[in-house]
């Protein structure tokens, strides 16, 4: 399954474009925009973060919180996501390069640092849903969860979207988000 692709292809509707819009006041392609390269930046820390095994035990405990969450009714669940928790989920995933991947989407996307954040309170729960609902179905364990985040970069042609992410991570301008991982992951485990 190409988790990426479907999730994307509920966000890209027009109305749930306006609708994730109207909570942050950004215009719909300004939406579409940032969740087109946030999703794969939030799939790539994950992934980062889950190839340490304390990592990938906290991830799959994270899908279970959100296996019951209705993302495939995705007006409702947006009606009733609690950006708290996605603010939580961001912390974890992203660690010290939060700030950061929120100015670099805000400027790649023509939004400020807040409306990005706001978007991405609400995606990363979405996303944890979609694969808690997965792996509730017995479509993941631990060994493809690290492959399908992995892949979900890496098919269809997304090498510009692989280099889009590096550069939203890379903290240090160094082309390299090698040395981001281990704060990713030492921010992932404090938590």
């Amino acid at each position: 399954m190409d988790l990426l692709k479907k999730v994307t292809e509920q966000l890209l509707d027009e109305g749930t474009l306006s609708k994730l819009g109207g909570s942050v006041g950004a215009r719909p392609e300004q939406v579409k925009k940032a969740a087109q390269m946030g999703l794969p930046a939030l799939m790539e820390a994950m992934g980062r973060n889950a190839k340490d095994p304390d990592g990938l035990s906290s991830l799959l405990g994270a899908l279970d919180q959100h296996q019951d969450d209705d993302v495939l009714d995705l007006d409702s669940f947006l009606n009733k996501v609690d950006k708290d928790d996605g603010a939580k989920i961001l912390s974890h995933v992203l660690g010290g390069n939060s700030q950061r991947v929120q100015t670099n989407l805000a400027r790649q996307s023509g939004m400020d640092p807040g409306q990005v954040s706001g978007i991405l309170t609400q995606l990363a729960p979405m996303l944890l849903g979609a694969l808690g609902q997965e792996k509730k179905r017995g479509n993941l364990d631990a060994s493809n969860l690290i492959g399908m985040l992995a892949g979900g970069l890496g098919q269809g042609g997304n090498g510009g979207i692989k280099a889009m992410v590096t550069n939203l991570l890379d903290s240090d301008d160094d082309g390299s988000i090698i040395d981001e991982v281990g704060d990713l992951l030492g921010g992932f485990l404090k938590r």
